[in-house]
């Protein structure tokens, strides 16, 4: 495995590769790499002839300095991880090389995604995401993007920012990779004891129940269960528990089998805060 720390030498890589109609697949993450990341580490390799991964613990993108600076960072362990895995190239840059003093941060018109679910409670964040993903797309210049469904309105930010800026990279998103008990792998998970994570495996169940009980209860009835069988179980607080129109996010106050729906839960325990989803139909 090649590691590029800076930009002026992993572009280089990249046009001497595009110059040889070598395709390439983009795997972007923040570290602290799990099962999850090498899922797409693996789907990368099936379908490109060069895979690259970044590992970036991205600033702007976090609305609560002290989430920053609690963020896990195992660099020694994911290099390894990396190079067992396969991976062709690794670009670690510094924020100076991510953002130096001549790059111009915009603002992008993402619409209603900025308000709602995520948007709505971390401000800010999807503004942070198109920044850095903008920057890393325009030097890795992929064929193709992988990202996981578990962060899925990012996903959603995500394509936006692609029809924005005219990118000709084609977004693939994959499945949500999960430990035994059905939590979602998370860099953040390993900031929970073992109480914490088992006490955390409700959020999978009640994403079941929910899609168990969809057309049996009111929406409004399910989320007012689900909501309280998570105090019960550890969390402290609940940022949302949604059920939503996949292609929009909006809430859904009836179910209808014509409308593609997915629950969306967003929860703290221990401090940790917790994302997860489930498509209903």
């Amino acid at each position: 495995m090649i590691i590029f720390k800076s930009v002026l030498d992993i572009s280089t890589f990249i046009n001497r590769s595009k110059f040889k109609n070598q395709t390439i697949g983009f795997v972007p993450t923040m570290g602290a790499l799990h099962d999850g990341h090498i899922s797409l580490i693996n789907e990368s390799k099936k379908n490109n002839e060069i895979t690259v991964c970044s590992i970036f613990v991205n600033p702007t993108q976090f609305n609560d300095k002290s989430d920053f600076e609690k963020y896990p960072t195992k660099q020694e362990d994911d290099i390894a991880l990396l190079i067992d895995v396969g991976c062709d190239v690794l670009f670690l840059p510094t924020v100076g090389e991510v953002y130096p003093n001549n790059i111009p941060l915009h603002n992008y018109d993402i619409g209603s995604l900025e308000t709602l679910l995520e948007g709505k409670y971390r401000s800010g964040h999807f503004q942070g995401v198109c920044q850095v993903m903008h920057r890393l797309l325009s030097i890795i210049n992929p064929n193709n993007l992988y990202l996981g469904q578990k962060d899925y309105q990012q996903c959603m930010v995500i394509q936006r920012l692609i029809e924005l800026a005219n990118f000709t990279c084609k977004l693939i998103i994959c499945a949500t990779i999960r430990e035994s008990s059905g939590l979602a792998m998370s860099s953040r998970n390993v900031r929970l004891n073992e109480k914490n994570k088992n006490a955390a495996v409700v959020i999978y169940e009640s994403m079941l129940f929910i899609k168990e009980n969809i057309t049996n209860l009111p929406i409004s009835k399910m989320e007012e269960i689900v909501s309280q069988k998570l105090l019960k179980n550890g969390f402290n607080r609940i940022d949302y528990v949604a059920i939503c129109n996949s292609k929009t996010l909006e809430n859904i106050a009836e179910f209808n089998t014509s409308i593609p729906s997915v629950v969306l839960i967003a929860a703290f325990i221990n401090g940790v805060r917790l994302i997860d989803n489930m498509l209903i139909s």
